[in-house]
């Protein structure tokens, strides 16, 4: 299907709500095709239910979410199939070897078993995984876990991805190559959803980025227009979410408790 008029993603007044916390607020997004998108903010800002939702996982409790032309809440399975999904801590089949793991999620996505080898060849070699694929999932640590559920994720070559804090736990060679993945494949028209709370890492990755906090967006732009929209040209990312988001002195809350 096409994308939505140029729009991989459009959100208008999503809200959703957990028994008495609230989540997201009447929250409006769109995100272009081919756009590296990062969702910034602390923990509790909303930044993994709005991706749950986007995907399908979780169903708003009003408004609508379009994927790539797709209604998510009429058609989910559709939205799942054009969509590749990190979460931020990857949840996998423990007991099956990092190859069957891979091969189970190729039949998945119904790829032809000669492609599905080849890419999974590819993907092994590239994030330095080859070698390890015959070993239990149960044995790799926090990183190979990771890079395996990274390459899940992105073996069908899917139209949109979503990233939930994917840098966790990668060394700096794998996060370079997630880094210059995502910006290859923006180049082949692949949207990413890349969330994250590190201000580095969406000032490195991301072209434009929404400062979410309590659930409501407080300011989207490219990094330089955040600059500009705080007046804070010369200023780290990081001091710009602060001024952004009303945020109390971080030095004044250090020395109070250190005092």
């Amino acid at each position: 299907m096409e994308a939505h008029k140029g729009r991989a993603v459009v959100l208008r007044s999503v809200s959703k709500s957990f028994g008495q916390i609230q989540a997201v607020r009447d929250l409006d997004l769109e995100i272009g095709s081919g756009a590296v998108y990062g969702l910034l903010g602390p923990n509790g800002s909303g930044k993994s239910t709005v991706m749950r939702m986007i995907i399908g996982l979780v169903r708003p409790d009003s408004g609508s979410i379009r994927v790539c032309g797709v209604d998510a809440g009429r058609d989910p399975m559709a939205v799942k199939r054009l969509v590749g999904y990190v979460p931020e801590e990857p949840h996998m089949y423990e007991y099956l070897t990092g190859f069957e793991y891979l091969d189970f999620i190729g039949d998945v996505y119904g790829l032809e078993r000669g492609a599905k080898l080849a890419r999974i060849e590819e993907l092994l070699a590239a994030f330095g995984l080859e070698g390890r694929e015959n070993d239990m999932i149960s044995g790799y640590s926090h990183g190979m876990k990771q890079k395996t559920a990274i390459i899940g994720a992105i073996l069908h070559r899917p139209r949109l991805l979503v990233f939930d804090e994917p840098l966790s736990g990668l060394d700096p060679k794998s996060a370079r190559i997630v880094k210059d993945l995502v910006h290859r494949l923006a180049g082949e028209g692949v949207t990413t959803v890349f969330s994250t709370h590190v201000m580095e890492i969406a000032d490195a990755v991301c072209d434009r980025v929404c400062v979410l906090y309590g659930g409501e967006r407080v300011a989207e732009g490219s990094p330089g227009e955040l600059r500009e929209l705080a007046e804070m040209p010369d200023s780290t990312l990081e001091e710009v979410f602060l001024t952004l988001t009303k945020a109390e002195d971080v030095r004044q809350i250090v020395e109070a408790l250190a005092g």
